[in-house]
């Protein structure tokens, strides 16, 4: 699969850089444990309507 994921890199032109910074920020953000499962959803459907605020 790793090499899947490299040949596709390699196609849609990912430089080595860019997957370097790509594994810092992991290193960095894994480490918080963010709950990413609400991020999941599609922001528009995370948002309450304009509609409803205005009811209130």
């Amino acid at each position: 699969m790793n090499r899947i994921q490299k040949w596709f890199e390699q196609i849609a032109g990912v430089c080595p850089a860019e997957r370097h910074r790509w594994a810092r920020a992991q290193e960095i953000f894994a480490a918080q444990r963010v709950d990413i499962s609400a991020l999941q959803k599609p922001a528009c459907w995370r948002r309450r309507s304009r509609s409803h605020a205005a009811a209130r």
